[in-house]
């Protein structure tokens, strides 16, 4: 099936969850299979179109104008073999599909901290998990990848295909499927800790001591977050500037670990506890309505406690513009490379900061303020957590780029691919 802008289903089956800037194509083609992928692909080299993939639409960065978009959200059937422990994953399946799949047999995907997202898209991209300090990188753990290439011809990755569609993201073609490995995790131990920052102003620089101390079981974030005072905020947080610590601990120490945290004093609101890991979406708590936004992500080698301290001045319910930032602790298995490698860059870095703001015209000022304090700590960016308009020479290292920008060339030198980030 093939929509025209006169169709009906037209407007759902090109929005996403980003609406900033969102997909304006000529044609749509609502894929079902890897042979529907097949035709659309040639659909656009007959007629020399621009092509763009979308499944779940958190990670636009621009929308095409004119051209063809594949739209994959109903290719999204999950195969579960858990002899092997692994999943096969269709092009439009979501962590949700794929979660809801492995967890009868006790197995869990590395899977990020909002099961809506593109579980494909999100593992081209690295993919920085709930367990990722434990088990690193989804796309560390991927056991194959077919795609379809800007020739037409659906093909497994080759090695050089294989390198760089894990880490380089949606450049080199369009994925039909991906084998990812699963893991014994039926249940984990996590939540979040709610702190108004007016009464525990301390909870930063205690999260980033007690960060130092913890093992690789523990996968920790941080959101600073205003709450404005509305029905849809629970009671304990409305009108309030809350630091959000999220926590995901495997095995059973979760309590004694969390201790320290527990001694800054009574949280507003307190999640933590044992869940099912397909509940895991409860641990951040992240909106599910489709919203227009802006990204801006740095890592950084370490967190400057007097930088640290700024954040709230700077981004906080004093900030021209509403906007969350978000601290993650890196690190771990992190740090390893994969049994086989892939275009993953910047594995030293201890820290990523993202700072997500409403997508107004004032965005990149008030990013570039509340980011430039850690400009000497910065040693790259992630490729996910980012909007639009970076350098992409920040994400990679300089042979890693000059490889993937060669494939790129190789596998579509029409640059008829439009990926959210353009090689």
């Amino acid at each position: 099936m093939m929509l025209t802008t006169t169709s009906p289903e037209y407007d759902d089956a090109r929005l996403g969850y980003q609406r900033r800037n969102p997909h304006r194509p000529e044609v749509i083609f609502p894929v079902t299979d890897a042979t529907e992928v097949e035709e659309a692909v040639r659909y656009a080299i007959d007629h020399d179109k621009k092509i763009a993939v979308q499944a779940s639409g958190h990670g636009l960065t621009g929308g095409i104008d004119g051209g063809v978009l594949i739209a994959t959200a109903a290719f999204n059937q999950v195969t579960v073999d858990p002899d092997r422990k692994t999943a096969w994953i269709e092009a439009g399946a979501t962590w949700r599909d794929v979660m809801e799949a492995t967890a009868p047999y006790g197995l869990a995907p590395l899977s990020g901290s909002f099961p809506g997202v593109g579980a494909i898209s999100y593992t081209l991209g690295g993919g920085l998990g709930l367990m990722a300090r434990r088990f690193g990188y989804a796309a560390d753990h991927v056991r194959r990848i077919e795609l379809v290439t800007m020739d037409g011809i659906r093909r497994d990755a080759d090695p050089d295909l294989f390198w760089a569609t894990r880490g380089g993201g949606g450049n080199f073609g369009v994925v039909t499927g991906m084998e990812i490995e699963l893991f014994d995790v039926p249940t984990l131990y996590g939540g979040s800790l709610y702190f108004d920052l007016a009464e525990h102003p301390d909870v930063l620089e205690v999260w980033r001591e007690w960060t130092k101390t913890v093992p690789d079981e523990v996968t920790t974030a941080m959101a600073l977050v205003p709450l404005p005072d509305i029905p849809a905020v629970p009671p304990a947080l409305r009108g309030k500037y809350i630091a959000q610590v999220q926590l995901v601990i495997l095995g059973d120490d979760g309590e004694e670990l969390i201790r320290p945290l527990r001694a800054i004093g009574q949280p507003a609101m307190d999640t933590v506890g044992e869940l099912p890991y397909v509940e895991s979406e409860k641990i951040f708590a992240e909106p599910d309505r489709p919203d227009s936004f802006s990204t801006r992500n740095v890592l950084v080698s370490d967190l400057d406690p007097t930088s640290l301290a700024t954040l709230p001045k700077l981004a906080g319910p004093e900030a021209p513009t509403r906007c969350v930032v978000a601290i993650r602790q890196l690190g771990g298995a992190l740090t390893r490379e994969p049994a086989v490698a892939n275009a993953v860059c910047h594995r030293d870095a201890a820290y990523s900061i993202t700072l997500i703001s409403p997508g107004g015209d004032g965005d990149s000022e008030l990013q570039n303020a509340v980011l430039e304090p850690w400009h000497e700590l910065t040693v790259g960016r992630l490729l996910n957590f980012n909007g639009g308009g970076i350098d992409l020479r920040d994400v990679y290292d300089e042979g890693t780029f000059t490889r993937l920008t060669e494939l790129r060339e190789q596998y579509d030198p029409e640059r008829r691919l439009q990926a959210n980030h353009q090689l």
